[in-house]
């Protein structure tokens, strides 16, 4: 999934540049690692993408190997179960018998040989519950306020206490309920990473976004004519904005979460690229070459401009061209109101 605009990663992600198309953290960016991690166990010919039609270019450029049938583009981005749902489609049309693993296109994973392995777990899994919906849950190592939870409840029996049933979704809580629910042991980060059949899928949303559903039924039957783009932009205006884990995950009966362990994060905010990024020894994270002296536990990006602080401490600082972030890091979560301001007083160019 391709398609998000990024906005806690302002003033670096813009619409002309979404957070996926970034390099913050290496070598390539967060789309081009997630398809080369992909490939350890997935041909290349077998990794669709779906994203928006503003983003056709980007994707070009950045996965140049894409050929056209791997592209799946919707008109604009209606969150989740739409996204999911339209590609469910296509892939139920090559293969009634399709087993699809949803992956985010931004999220950062450091051991991909664990990674790879609990993938190919989460299909067996499918193979030996063909009506069940899988999501990975992450290991909790902090009361994390930015993530939703997911409470574990018996293992699955045939799956060596790799797997369990699922017992509740929580959204994301404040500080004190993120500590009760690190304290009992039962809870797990939610990932967003999901492996199901993409015909299974579907029938859940028939049963349960039964409006989502009738929509998708419009765009199958124009899948590969004329009318497709037509008919989908017309579809995609009517539909909810909704995400699969509130459309489907929260009331479906047979729901099985896998625990990773593989070193995941989302990279949702800027304070999260500080946490993963090597620091300096005074707890910096100097991105091109800022100026600073008696700085501590700040991350710096200069930009291409000259930057200097001096005296300053746990503060994110981003400059670009047109426009300059500064905040303390335990608010950079803060930074989507940043675009919002932007938006309602008309400051377009900047975003």
């Amino acid at each position: 999934m391709a398609g998000g605009v990024g906005s806690r990663f302002w003033p670096k992600s813009r619409k002309s540049l979404p957070k996926q198309y970034l390099n913050l953290l290496g070598e390539e960016t967060l789309i081009q690692a997630v398809s080369h991690r992909l490939q350890v166990i997935v041909p290349a010919e077998r990794i669709l993408v779906i994203s928006t039609k503003s983003q056709r270019a980007l994707l070009k450029v950045q996965l140049p190997w894409l050929r056209p049938f791997q592209l799946i583009l919707e008109p604009f981005g209606k969150n989740t179960a739409p996204c999911i749902g339209l590609a469910a489609l296509h892939l139920v049309r090559r293969d009634r018998e399709a087993v699809m693993m949803i992956l985010p296109s931004d999220h950062l994973i450091s051991d991909t040989d664990k990674f790879a392995q609990l993938l190919q777990d989460a299909v067996a899994v499918i193979r030996q519950n063909p009506e069940a919906l899988v999501t990975i849950g992450i290991e909790p190592t902090y009361p994390a306020t930015g993530y939703g939870y997911i409470q574990r409840g018996a293992p699955l029996e045939a799956a060596a206490g790799k797997a369990f049933r699922v017992r509740a979704f929580a959204e994301k809580p404040d500080y004190e309920v993120a500590q009760q629910f690190i304290s009992t042991g039962e809870f797990l980060w939610n990932s967003g990473i999901f492996v199901w059949r993409a015909a299974n899928i579907l029938h859940c949303i028939e049963d349960l976004m039964p409006d989502l559903s009738s929509g998708l039924k419009e765009i199958d039957k124009a899948i590969g004519t004329s009318k497709e783009a037509r008919v989908t932009e017309r579809v995609y205006k009517q539909i909810r904005s909704d995400s699969i884990d509130y459309g489907i995950m929260e009331h479906a009966s047979n729901v099985i979460v896998l625990e990773g362990r593989f070193g995941w994060s989302d990279v949702g905010s800027w304070e999260e690229v500080y946490k993963i990024s090597p620091h300096d020894e005074s707890g910096n994270v100097l991105v091109n070459n800022p100026i600073v002296r008696n700085c501590r536990n700040c991350y710096i990006d200069a930009g291409a401009r000259v930057v200097s602080l001096i005296g300053v401490e746990d503060l994110i600082v981003v400059d670009t061209p047109d426009a300059l972030l500064i905040c303390r890091k335990d608010q950079s979560q803060d930074v989507k109101w940043v675009v919002e301001k932007l938006k309602h007083s008309g400051q377009l160019k900047v975003l």
